[in-house]
């Protein structure tokens, strides 16, 4: 995707934070739990602001709390070949990907995945191709950040702005009936919903994770 630098001013424009909307960690496990459930399963542990997966089989997890216009910034490091997602606006229901638009964690020096350009880090899996490689060597902490407001969502990655749409456009509606989540009627409705971690079948380590709401002015 060739990203418009005129569109992206204005979507920055419109997507301005509230100065004083308060950061919230989501670091805690009491934040987390798995998909369809109460409880977080024991494979995912939270520990000195870190979220960390240490095995397969911890299954994909969701927010407790769910969220509507909001900037969010964490920290993510895979291992070799590594594969996750973040999910945004997420229902409480599996699978999550069928509803939900993912926020692309993956090693692109090895991992399959990494083929298909919209499958990269950063990317809006399947949807928007990251603009720029700026992927940290593995073993490197990433940074990445996510700014939703209303229909227009930002991926940010290390410092770059890696991927923007817009899920009122022509553009999202062509590039939705052009991919895997063609057959979904629920996908990328919701406007407010939960995040949700993805178990790939690797670790992965989340950390520094927090979150914001985004005053009036954003919509």
């Amino acid at each position: 995707m060739r990203i418009v630098p005129v569109l992206l001013a204005a979507m920055v424009a419109g997507c301005a934070s509230t100065p004083d909307a308060p950061w919230q960690s989501l670091a805690d496990a009491g934040q987390w739990r798995n998909v369809g459930a109460s409880a977080l399963d024991a494979r995912w542990k939270a520990h000195e602001n870190e979220l960390v997966l240490t095995s397969a089989g911890g299954g994909d997890i969701i927010s407790v709390g769910s969220y509507g216009d909001f900037e969010l910034e964490l920290e993510w490091r895979l291992p070799a070949g590594g594969n996750s997602g973040l999910f945004y606006r997420a229902v409480d229901a599996s699978p999550v990907w069928a509803r939900a638009v993912e926020y692309q964690l993956l090693d692109d020096r090895e991992a399959e995945d990494r083929i298909v350009s919209s499958h990269r880090a950063g990317a809006a899996y399947d949807l928007v191709a990251p603009a720029k490689d700026v992927l940290r060597p593995i073993g490197d902490y990433n940074q990445a950040r996510i700014v939703a407001c209303g229909p227009r969502v930002e991926h940010w990655l290390n410092g770059v702005r890696v991927a923007a749409y817009d899920t009122d456009s022509d553009a999202w509606r062509r590039r939705v009936a052009a991919s895997k989540f063609a057959g979904q009627a629920e996908f990328a409705q919701a406007r407010r919903g939960h995040l949700s971690l993805q178990d790939h079948g690797n670790p992965v380590y989340v950390r520094n994770m927090r979150i914001r709401a985004l005053g009036p002015e954003c919509s």
